[in-house]
């Protein structure tokens, strides 16, 4: 729909967004270490595959899989497989976002609660995807959950602020955050009435299941962190 270039919201709070930096940093170094050779095996090793969690349950241990290397305990996949990415564009594709987005919602949070915050968005989007689909048996990669409960935390914190995004990849808008990020969301939810409305359609292999789980976690964790902190504290 649109792919994301600036935003018109300076920093306030912090003077760096270190945590957003070192996700993307560590997204990055991982995917070099994928592109540089890494056996496909040990990758798979560390990404959520549906039955094998929902088996052995998210405090077992490791179901080693047919696909897999290494004897990974499956609750750690729920952690592991949002800093692997499948290529260039869904790495590129993902980063672009938490780069733009990113910073702002650790400026509101700190660097601390952010970063648990974009753990457990990310949990949320696998176990989500896991619950939905329960006998897939295909390895689920990416930061998309975690981000897109980044995305839903911006878009309530900062509604009225501009973004700069490429519609449709090529042509130039400057549109506030609730039209350009309000559209996104909505849009993950329109994905999955898709294959009931035109049956036979493909939808491709985005899991639009841990988007739907990211947003919503990054929704209720947002509110939640607003109505825990103490007077006078963020967010």
């Amino acid at each position: 729909m649109f792919v994301p270039i600036h935003d018109d919201n300076p920093l306030r709070h912090i003077r760096m967004p270190v945590v957003t930096w070192g996700i993307i940093a560590i997204c990055c170094l991982i995917f070099f270490l994928e592109a540089s050779g890494m056996e496909h095996r040990v990758l798979a090793s560390f990404a959520i595959v549906p039955m094998e969690l929902l088996r052995m349950g998210v405090l077992g241990g490791a179901a080693m899989g047919p696909n897999d290397a290494l004897a990974v305990p499956e609750r750690y996949t729920l952690v592991s497989y949002m800093f692997l990415h499948g290529d260039i564009m869904h790495l590129t594709g993902n980063m672009l976002f938490l780069w733009v987005f990113g910073d702002n919602v650790e400026d509101a949070l700190g660097h601390l609660r952010y970063a648990l915050f974009y753990v457990f968005c990310g949990i949320a989007g696998g176990l989500a995807h896991a619950f939905m689909l329960p006998t897939s048996g295909i390895p689920l990669i990416g930061a998309s959950g975690a981000i897109a409960g980044v995305i839903t935390a911006y878009v309530l914190l900062y509604p009225k602020v501009l973004v700069w995004v490429l519609a449709f990849r090529f042509f130039p808008l400057r549109i506030s955050a609730a039209f350009a990020l309000g559209a996104w969301i909505l849009t993950q939810f329109a994905m999955l009435a898709v294959p009931y409305l035109m049956p036979g359609t493909n939808i491709g292999p985005i899991s639009w299941w841990s988007h739907i789980g990211g947003i919503v976690a990054g929704g209720g964790l947002l509110l939640a962190m607003r109505y825990a902190a103490p007077s006078g504290e963020r967010p």
